[in-house]
């Protein structure tokens, strides 16, 4: 008897329920391998994923190809976009950019609202860069701003994450959202304009300066975060204009608009092959292709934020090759986490939570942001968490042609975000960098975190019905 059909057997007797068990137990186990036992995450993810594939009854030479195959995706459709978007987060810091931006929006705010500019400096900047980049980049700024206004650094830092992890969970081209759309088969474009326009800025404003002076009153970091002695000190003798810097860092999200945009000017079944406007659709899908688009705007960096403050080529070559070492890291977890997901898909685990959520009669949105929010307590890290989610609801999203695919992505991104703690690399960023103990950020960063989820989630299903 073939390896398929013992699975198929397996799932006959003990479909669905032992198969979420299966599921269960192997997420507990990767838990128990990285907080427990200090286990590589890569290696940990690729251990539980094997196991996970053989517990549930798959053939072993179709576990291993499931989880290369997982890799093989997510590689291809996730390395150039962080690659590309390290370099353009490199250039934005050793430029100045970072610091004309944040200056920029305080002079709007006024010193007294430091913690609303913060805010909105980290959203804008945190749409290009990854989380811990965009800390480490605005965080050197929050520390002097602190000192400046006599504010707790935490009344600034903890705004500052939130704008910048509300961001990274819900705004394309960061590689959750970004993983789901491609998943589901999203429009990029629309998703852009529900998180940017729609969910992303109330969010932010509400969990971050808001939340953030509830949380924070007798909070009084216990020791000398490292944030308090690093450098904002760019490389660039010149610093860019405010207009060139956004405009540099909010390119990309520009140019994935443009190819939505004219997808709705001159749709298809409109304009077939052959006309002119079908060829303007094409180009501009060309352009709005994220890689493209990405490319585009790192070059477009190199005179912005490179020639044209001073930099000569060598220090550009330099800069845009030093940064992708640290990227390394994060592109294996991810194509790990990519692997993991394809075995969920393959071993059944994906139909099975399909069948259950349909018993269940839950709104499709709050199963996927349910099921990213377990997934994210469970293995910590945000993108795997919203990847995952986006390959357990496709059965449910190819069954049912209703769902908002580009609102079902914001919710998992959402849900992405829950309950923040040990397990999760920024979780101990927060932490050693505002030099809090962890029952301190338990009770500030862990509750911002939820709160970004919680009201992300409730804002969705809000304008769910008119969408």
């Amino acid at each position: 008897m073939s390896g398929y059909a013992l699975r198929d057997m397996f799932l006959a007797v003990l479909s669905p329920n032992a198969l979420l068990l299966v599921a269960a137990v192997s997420i507990i186990g990767l838990i128990l391998l990285i907080a427990r036992f200090k286990l590589n995450a890569i290696i940990a993810i690729t251990i539980v994923s094997m196991l996970l594939g053989l517990a549930a009854g798959m053939d072993a030479k179709g576990v291993a190809d499931a989880y290369t195959a997982g890799i093989a995706r997510t590689m291809g459709q996730l390395a150039m976009i962080i690659g590309l978007g390290t370099m353009l987060g490199k250039m934005l810091a050793e430029s100045g950019g970072a610091n004309v931006v944040a200056s920029g929006v305080v002079r709007f705010f006024g010193a007294s609202r430091v913690d609303y500019a913060m805010m909105v400096a980290a959203f804008v900047i945190g749409i290009s860069v990854f989380f811990q980049v965009g800390l480490l980049l605005l965080g050197p700024i929050a520390y002097a701003l602190a000192r400046e206004t006599k504010t707790p650094i935490l009344r600034i830092g903890l705004p500052l994450a939130a704008g910048l992890s509300t961001a990274h969970g819900l705004i394309p081209p960061h590689p959750g959202p970004l993983a789901a759309i491609t998943t589901l088969h999203a429009d990029i474009g629309k998703t852009i304009l529900w998180s940017l326009f729609v969910v992303g800025p109330p969010v932010a404003i509400v969990t971050g300066p808001l939340l953030a002076r509830w949380v924070t009153p007798g909070v009084i970091p216990t020791h000398v975060g490292m944030g308090e002695s690093a450098s904002a000190k760019p490389s660039a003798p010149n610093a860019p204009g405010f207009a060139v810097s956004l405009f540099t860092i909010l390119l990309p999200v520009l140019l994935m608009l443009l190819g939505t945009a004219a997808g709705l000017l001159w749709p298809t079944d409109r304009f077939p092959g052959g006309t002119w406007q079908a060829d303007a659709r094409s180009w501009a899908d060309f352009i709005g292709n994220p890689t493209v688009a990405m490319l585009l705007a790192v070059l477009v960096s190199f005179w912005t934020f490179g020639r044209a403050c001073g930099l000569n080529s060598h220090q550009i070559l330099r800069f845009s090759e030093d940064c992708l070492a640290p990227a390394a890291g994060v592109l294996l977890v991810i194509a790990a986490g990519g692997g993991f997901s394809m075995v969920l898909n393959a071993s059944g685990v994906g139909e099975a939570l399909a069948t259950v959520g349909k018993s269940m009669h839950m709104s499709p949105l709050l199963l996927g942001w349910l099921i990213a929010g377990m997934l994210r307590v469970a293995v910590g890290s945000a993108t795997v968490s919203v990847q995952t989610a986006a390959s357990i609801m496709l059965p449910l999203v190819q069954a049912d042609p209703h769902i908002n695919k580009e609102l079902l992505v914001l919710s998992m991104g959402a849900g992405s975000l829950l309950l923040s703690h040990v397990n999760d690399g920024g979780f101990w960023l927060v932490k050693e960098y505002f030099g809090t103990d962890i029952p301190q950020t338990l009770k500030t960063w862990t509750v911002v975190e939820t709160g970004i989820a919680v009201m992300s989630i409730a804002l969705i299903l809000i304008v769910s019905p008119f969408a």
